[in-house]
């Protein structure tokens, strides 16, 4: 890219890419007469076929690349991608159009400046090389003029933006409050009463209450759109029992888990290795007078205890040291011993003793892991067989005198359950499924087949009174403890009201300079909003889910004057500053755009999608 390419800055391209929303709103749509070499006229500028045709593949390719999928042309329009290419370069043009209005160019000094300074056109040593940038041209399938021309354009475009852009700035009074806003603190004092706090005595309403509260709260017991549906389902679990294993195959998988089966005895244990045997039984004759420690002699060697650490080992793996180690008893050290690394001393800090299963003992286990894997299998050559019975019109119904599956009914709401609605390939099945669908055969995440048909789909709806009435009865719970909450909070509302402060022995908890992103565990979700709405000695009473607190507001803090919110302020003025040049960039595009009033050749349009 040239240099007036890599000046224009982001603010020029998500302004164009915001303007296709409303690009070509308002476009006529005339057809031209004569040739078919532009799909646009903007003023005095066209949108050639060209540049149409090569923005449209630029635009394939990079969504091609993003998504790793080929995407055609007429999906491309399905999606409005078409268009928005249309209003991109729609855009592009009626700023050209008002360059050349306003009499702006860059020269061809200026010109000859950009070109040598793109690298794509340079030699090794950093200067213009003329046959590549021939040769990069035509490889981009570009001649001179046109690109030369492009050039220019872009040049002029980025000298009108920051004409226009550079220097504008927001008034600092804006930042200022916002800044304000964020930043400002709450100092506060609040007692919290949690439904533990509140004794009530045990009540048992009767129907006719719990019958006036469902009336009264209708909507809490309301069900959702639910499914109606009739499944067939053959699992591993139904034919296990049946399956028959061979006692070779058990066998074989017995010795091919022998590791698990055949563990022997273990010890845990630390070893030291020294530069020769001498050395190794001087400490250990320091270790018996009691003027070191093993922790000692370790760390003297420049070690951690995880450095000398083996682990869980067997005999096999101590070679000569085994029969010392293992005789040993757990806590003591011994040796010296050989090893592989020379003399060493060991420490046996654990014992583990053999664990054998026999293939008698094991039986049970490898049989379910066999028939399982057996009958994943089985069921997997049946699903051919069932679908073609569900294909010859076959009900679910008929599958369980046609084969091993089993049929059952669920109410399915779109979330997960017990059952059969745990597995998401159901789920996912059950979602899509629609009244006119014929019954197919499927596989869940366990190797199950199953099949499901839709056979109504209920509506919203009350749930029936004595289907919900253990509903309602913890809701009428629920209501008549945050009721006693209430009653509690407001009594205590009234008496700080009275003596102007909570009551001796109340807990009362302070917090001092929260801003109104401070969160408090355990109370209610919007209490700080609330807070902020105060005014120093308010009080008031905000109820959340689970907790209600009563609330004074101390004092009112203005935003600290630190390293922070001097950070967020520029930070703040800077945004604001872009916010403020991209909307003066949007007004003159969107005014040079409607002066030059675009007309589309929609036969063009056509005939390009169609030969492309």
């Amino acid at each position: 890219m040239a240099k007036g390419a890599n000046q224009l800055s982001k603010t020029f391209v998500w302004i164009l890419m915001g303007l296709l929303i409303i690009g070509l709103a308002g476009f006529g749509a005339v057809n031209f007469s004569g040739s078919m070499s532009s799909v646009a006229l903007v003023g005095d500028e066209e949108v050639t076929v060209d540049d149409y045709l090569r923005e449209l593949q630029r635009e394939q390719r990079a969504i091609q690349a993003q998504s790793g999928q080929s995407f055609t042309i007429a999906q491309m329009a399905a999606f409005g991608m078409d268009r928005a290419v249309l209003g991109r370069l729609i855009a592009l043009a009626a700023i050209d159009n008002e360059v050349n209005t306003l009499g702006i160019s860059i020269g061809d000094d200026n010109l000859r400046q950009e070109l040598r300074e793109i690298p794509a056109f340079q030699d090794t040593r950093g200067n213009f090389d003329r046959q590549a940038y021939s040769f990069a041209l035509q490889n981009a399938n570009l001649n001179e003029s046109d690109f030369e021309a492009d050039l220019r354009r872009e040049s002029a475009r980025t000298l009108v933006q920051g004409a226009i852009v550079v220097g504008a700035s927001m008034p600092d009074v804006l930042t200022e409050t916002l800044t304000s806003y964020i930043g400002a603190r709450r100092s506060f004092s609040y007692v919290q009463l949690s439904p533990d706090q509140i004794a009530l005595i045990q009540v048992v309403p009767d129907d006719a209450t719990l019958q006036a509260f469902y009336d009264d709260n209708a909507a809490e017991f309301t069900l959702p759109e639910t499914k109606r549906i009739t499944y067939a389902r053959l699992s591993p679990e139904m034919i296990m029992d049946s399956v028959e294993i061979d006692a070779d195959a058990l066998k074989r998988l017995y010795e091919e888990r022998a590791d698990q089966y055949q563990v022997p005895e273990r010890r845990l244990v630390e070893r030291l290795v020294f530069a020769d045997e001498a050395a190794a039984a001087a400490a250990r004759t320091q270790l018996e007078a009691g003027d070191t420690s093993f922790e000692a002699l370790v760390e003297a060697r420049g070690l951690t205890l995880s450095d000398v650490d083996l682990g869980d080992v067997t005999q096999a793996d101590l070679e000569g040291a085994a029969a010392g180690v293992f005789a040993a008893e757990v806590g003591s050290v011994v040796g010296p011993l050989p090893s592989s690394l020379g003399a060493a001393l060991f420490r046996v800090n654990g014992r583990l003793e053999a664990r054998l299963t026999t293939l008698e003992q094991a039986t049970p286990e490898l049989r379910d892991e066999l028939a399982a894997d057996r009958a994943r299998r089985l069921i997997e050559t049946q699903a051919e067989e069932i679908n073609d019975l569900l294909a010859g019109g076959a009900t679910l119904e008929d599958l369980v005198n046609e084969s091993d599956m089993q049929v059952g009914t669920i109410d399915w709401t779109g979330t997960a359950g017990e059952g059969i609605s745990a597995y998401e390939d159901f789920r996912a099945a059950a979602s899509r499924v629609t009244l006119e669908d014929f019954p197919t055969a499927e596989f869940l995440g366990d190797g199950s087949l199953f099949a499901l048909r839709l056979d109504e789909i209920l509506p919203e709806r009350p749930e029936p009174f004595e289907a919900a009435k253990q509903k309602v009865l913890n809701a009428w719970d629920a209501d008549r403890l945050a009721k006693a909450l209430q009653t509690e909070a407001e009594a205590l509302l009234s008496s700080v009201t009275e003596t102007g402060d909570f009551p001796e022995g109340a807990a009362v908890k302070t917090e001092t300079g929260l801003t109104r992103t401070a969160y408090l565990d355990t109370t209610p979700a919007d209490m700080m909003n609330q807070i902020f709405t105060m005014e120093p000695g308010a009080l008031k009473v905000i109820s959340g889910e689970g907790s209600t607190v009563v609330v004074r507001l101390d004092e009112i803090l203005a935003a600290e004057e630190n390293e922070e919110m001097k950070l967020l302020a520029e930070a703040m003025g800077t945004q604001l500053d872009q916010a403020v040049s991209e909307a003066l960039f949007a007004a003159f595009v969107s005014d040079a755009q409607l002066r030059a009033a675009p007309r589309i050749d929609e036969h063009a349009l056509n005939a390009v999608q169609a030969n492309y």
